[in-house]
C-alpha cells in the first residue's frame, strides 16, 4: 500500500522542483523568498526572524512587501538538490556541505554562503560503555548523522578521523555512518537495543539525550576545530542575490536583528524557539542551551576557513579557496570573520 503513496509522492515533489527550476530561469522574484531549515536550536535566528516577521519588516522599510515561505528540510543533499533546480531560494546546512555546493558550482551558479546561523558545538554521543575514544569504535556500532559521508557531522568526523589515522583513511568511519534526522536518532540513542547506538548529534538534540545515564560524549567538534566554530550557513545562488537587491538586504538585516534580539533577550528567544518549531522539549532546556556560554549565536562565520583547507587538501573540494571570503558574499565581509 505504501509504493503508490511513494510513487505519487516522488512525483509531486519532482513537479515542484521543475516549477521551481522554470521559474528561477525566468523573471526576477523581487518581493518573494523560499528558505528551508533544517532542524534544532542551530536554526534559532531564524525562527526569531520568522517569529518577529523581521523580513517583511525590513522590506518595507525599504518600500517592498516580501512574501516568505518557509520549508523544512532534513539533510544537506536533499537542501542543495533544491536549491540548484531553483525550488529553494535560500537554503541551510553545516559548513561542508555549503562548501561542497560553492565549489560545484563555480563559475556556473556560483552558490555561496550568505551568513552563519551561529556557532556551537557538536557532540558525537554514545551509548556503547566501552566506547570513549574514536580509536574504540568497531565495525559493529552505528553512527547516526543527518547525511552520510557529506553533512557537516560526517566531514567533521573526516577530518578527525584524517588526523588520527592519515588522510588516505579519511573515510575510514562512513561505512558505519547511517543517514537519520536529528530526532530519530536521538530517539533510537535514548531508547538504546537498536543497531543505532552512537549519533553525532547537535543541539538540542545533544543536550537531551545526555538526559540519559547511558548515553555519554566521546567528542566535541570544538575538540577537533580548536574552538568555537560555525555550525551551520545559509547559502543562495549568485543569480538571487544579484537579481533581487532589496529583497536580500532585507533577509541579511533581519538575520542580523534577530541576533541582536537573541543577544537581548535569551528566554524570550528560547520562547520564540518553542512557538516556531512546536517543540515538546521543556521551556527550561531550551533556556539552558540558549545560555550554554559555549553557543554564540552569530551572524559571523567562524573557524569555517578550517574546513575549506581541509578538504580541499583531502580532495574533496577542487577549488582552493584564498580566505573565508571566497565563499561568502560581500554583504557578510564586514565582520571579523574566519
Amino acid at each position: 500500500m505504501a509504493t503508490p503513496f511513494k510513487r505519487s509522492a516522488l512525483t509531486l515533489l519532482a513537479a515542484t522542483l521543475a516549477a521551481g527550476a522554470l521559474f528561477s530561469s525566468g523573471a526576477r522574484a523581487e518581493g518573494k523568498i523560499s528558505i528551508a531549515q533544517q532542524f534544532g536550536i542551530g536554526y534559532l535566528i531564524l525562527d526569531v526572524v520568522r517569529d518577529q516577521q523581521l523580513i517583511e519588516k525590513h522590506g518595507k522599510a525599504q518600500g517592498l512587501e516580501i512574501k516568505v515561505d518557509w520549508n523544512s528540510i532534513s539533510g544537506a543533499t536533499a537542501m542543495n538538490e533544491a536549491l540548484l533546480t531553483g525550488a529553494l531560494n535560500v537554503v541551510s546546512a553545516g559548513v561542508p556541505p555549503m562548501l561542497t555546493v560553492w565549489d560545484r558550482t563555480k563559475g556556473k551558479q556560483n552558490v555561496k554562503a550568505i551568513a552563519a546561523l551561529g556557532s556551537m558545538p557538536n557532540y558525537l554521543l554514545t551509548n556503547n560503555p566501552n566506547i570513549k575514544t574514536l580509536k574504540d569504535f568497531s565495525d559493529k556500532d552505528r553512527i547516526a548523522v543527518p547525511a552520510a559521508g557529506v553533512g557537516f557531522q560526517s566531514r567533521t568526523l573526516q577530518i578527525e578521523t584524517a588526523r588520527e589515522y592519515g588522510n588516505d583513511q579519511f573515510k575510514k568511519f562512513d561505512n558505519i555512518s547511517v543517514s537519520l534526522p536529528h530526532p530519530d536518532a536521538t530517539a533510537a540513542l535514548i531508547a538504546g537495543g537498536s543497531e543505532i547506538n552512537s549519533h553525532f548529534s547537535s543541539p538540542p538534540f545533544q543536550y537531551q539525550a545526555l538526559q540519559n545515564p547511558n548515553v555519554h560524549k566521546v567528542l566535541s567538534s570544538y575538540d577537533i576545530l580548536g574552538g568555537p566554530a560555525t555550525f551551520n550557513v545559509l547559502y543562495t545562488t549568485e543569480k538571487f542575490h544579484d537579481d533581487n537587491p532589496k529583497t536580500y538586504k532585507a533577509f541579511y538585516d533581519a538575520l542580523a536583528e534577530a541576533e541582536q534580539i537573541i543577544k537581548a533577550d535569551k528566554p524570550a528567544a528560547a520562547q520564540a524557539y518553542i512557538r516556531v518549531e512546536q517543540s515538546k522539549l521543556p521551556l527550561s532546556l531550551v533556556e539552558q542551551i540558549v545560555k550554554d556560554p559555549e553557543i554564540d549565536f552569530t551572524v559571523v562565520p567562524q573557524r569555517t576557513f578550517i574546513y575549506a583547507e581541509k578538504l580541499q587538501e583531502l580532495g574533496v573540494l577542487k577549488n582552493k579557496a584564498a580566505s573565508w571570503k571566497d565563499y561568502f558574499f560581500e554583504e557578510a565581509h564586514g565582520g571579523a570573520g574566519s
